[in-house]
């Protein structure tokens, strides 16, 4: 099998480490098949997309829609690497999963809206399915209605007209979508259980996502959540592309 590709950007090693084994595990993936490049750390390689089953993009601290202005050197080299990348993945329709972050990067690449109207704090969500959502081969065997961790500041406001919506929350009518046949972004993290997002709020505090003083609350009700079922999504991801 050829290892999928994670892309990932998150400068903080215990936040990096946490969404790496995550994917490892409910991908139910092998630390050889699945590749990762921290792009905060150094400029992205030359890529073959051939070598490779399919990409993955995690979630970022980057906010895309921020005033250039406001963005860092760092970030704006990250984002200029993805849009080349994703210019490739689009024109050969490669199978591509975006995580939270993939809603900007992909969104943007392809003409959506991305902006902070629809932002919503670190917490589970009640996520439904669009009509087209359930009948999407990578939400097979999915419920409806699922519960699903999620915490960003920009959203998709609106989506492309050849994009197809799959998913919605109450509070963020975009929660995924699809373009073409072959490239996924998700607003929620189909990575992500309690233990988990109890560490990210640890770990961004102070990084704008929530007042720091709330932590101790938002940990105690981020453990009173049970979301397994986003997590099918990455196997039906591992499942439909592995090759």
């Amino acid at each position: 099998m050829k290892p999928f590709l994670l892309l990932a950007s998150r400068a903080e090693d215990a936040a990096a480490e946490e969404e790496y084994e995550s994917y490892l595990t409910y991908g139910r993936l092998t630390p050889s098949q699945l590749r990762r490049v921290r792009l905060e750390a150094a400029p992205l390689p030359q890529l073959d997309l051939n070598d490779y089953s399919a990409v993955i993009v995690g979630g970022s601290p980057f906010t895309s829609s921020d005033p250039a202005d406001h963005k860092s050197e760092t970030q704006h080299r990250v984002e200029r690497e993805l849009a080349g990348l994703l210019d490739r993945i689009v024109a050969q329709d490669f199978p591509f999963l975006g995580a939270c972050y993939g809603v900007g990067t992909l969104g943007r690449h392809q003409g959506a809206v991305i902006d902070r109207t629809f932002g919503e704090q670190l917490g589970g969500v009640e996520i439904e399915l669009t009509e087209a959502g359930l009948a999407d081969p990578l939400l097979h065997g999915m419920p409806r209605r699922f519960t699903a961790f999620t915490g960003h500041k920009e959203a998709c406001t609106r989506l492309p007209s050849h994009a197809v919506l799959l998913a919605s929350s109450q509070a963020c009518p975009v929660h995924m979508f699809r373009i073409k046949q072959n490239l996924y972004a998700t607003q929620f993290h189909p990575e992500l259980d309690a233990e988990g997002l109890v560490t990210r709020i640890d770990i961004y505090r102070h990084a704008g996502y929530f007042p720091p003083e709330s932590a101790e609350e938002l940990m105690a009700d981020a453990r009173m959540y049970t979301a397994t079922e986003p997590m099918k999504i990455l196997r039906n991801f591992v499942d439909r592309y592995a090759n």
